[in-house]
C-alpha cells in the first residue's frame, strides 16, 4: 500500500495585535480632564488593551493620586489595563493595575510590591541581554522603542529587529513603539504582541484609531 503524504495542518491565524497607549501626564488638572476624555473617545473606536500613564513632574506630592484618577477611570471605562511609568506605590495607591518600570533595577525592586496581582512591565532595555534577564525577573511584557521623557528614542530599525529576534524566540508579550502608520505596519508583520503610540492616536483620535484598527486588524490575518 503506498504511504499517504504527510499531513501538515496550517499554522493558526496570529492574533492580531492590541494597542498600547502611552498618555503623559498635563500639568493643569483641566488637561488632564480633557486628555482623559480623548482616552474616551479613542477607546470606542480602537481596541485598546492597555494605557501608560507617564507623569513625570506632573504627579507629585499629596496630589499624586488625585491628579492621575481622571486617566486612571478613563482607562478601566474602556476596558484598558492601566499601568503608571516608574511607580508602583503610586499605582496601587491610585488603584492602577500595574507599573511599567525603566531597567533591571527598577522592575526587581518593584516586582515585590507589585504581586502577586499588578502587572509589571520591562522597558528601557538596552540590551538583548536585558531583555532576557526582565523576563527571566518577572516581567510580564517586555517593551522595545518607547521615547524617552524628551520624546528621544532609538533608531527605528533598531526596535524592529528587537522585536522580531524577540517574537521568534520567547514567551512573554512584546510590545513596540510606532510614531507613524508605516512603523505600525513593519511592527506588525515583525511579530509584535502589542503596538504602543502616543500622538499617532491621541492628536487625532477618530482618524488616528480608524487607521490603527484597518492595520492591526489586516494584520492579524497573516
Amino acid at each position: 500500500m503506498a504511504r499517504s503524504p504527510a499531513r501538515h495542518d496550517p499554522e493558526p491565524a496570529r492574533p492580531a495585535p492590541r494597542l498600547y497607549v502611552l498618555v503623559s501626564l498635563p500639568e493643569a488638572p483641566a488637561d488632564v480632564a480633557a486628555r482623559a476624555e480623548v482616552l474616551r473617545a479613542a477607546g470606542q473606536l480602537a481596541d485598546i488593551a492597555a494605557v501608560l500613564i507617564r507623569p513625570g513632574a506632573a504627579a507629585q506630592g499629596d496630589n499624586a493620586v488625585a491628579t492621575l484618577q481622571p486617566l486612571v477611570a478613563a482607562s478601566h471605562a474602556i476596558g484598558a489595563a492601566c499601568l503608571v511609568e516608574g511607580n508602583a506605590a503610586l499605582a496601587g495607591a491610585a488603584e492602577a493595575d500595574g507599573a511599567h518600570l525603566d531597567g533591571i533595577a527598577a522592575l526587581k525592586s518593584a516586582i515585590p510590591a507589585l504581586r502577586p496581582h499588578g502587572i509589571a512591565g520591562a522597558g528601557g532595555l538596552r540590551t538583548k541581554h536585558d531583555a532576557m534577564t526582565a523576563a527571566e525577573s518577572g516581567a510580564d511584557y517586555v517593551m522595545f522603542g518607547e521615547p524617552d521623557a524628551a520624546g528621544r528614542r532609538q533608531p527605528f530599525e533598531a526596535t524592529l529587529e528587537r522585536i522580531e529576534w524577540w517574537a521568534q524566540l520567547f514567551e512573554p508579550p512584546c510590545v513596540g513603539y510606532a510614531r507613524t502608520l508605516e512603523e505600525v505596519d513593519a511592527l506588525v508583520e515583525a511579530g509584535a504582541d502589542f503596538i504602543a503610540v502616543d500622538t499617532l492616536l491621541l492628536d487625532a483620535p477618530q482618524d488616528g484609531a480608524h487607521a490603527l484598527a484597518e492595520r492591526l486588524t489586516a494584520g492579524g490575518e497573516t
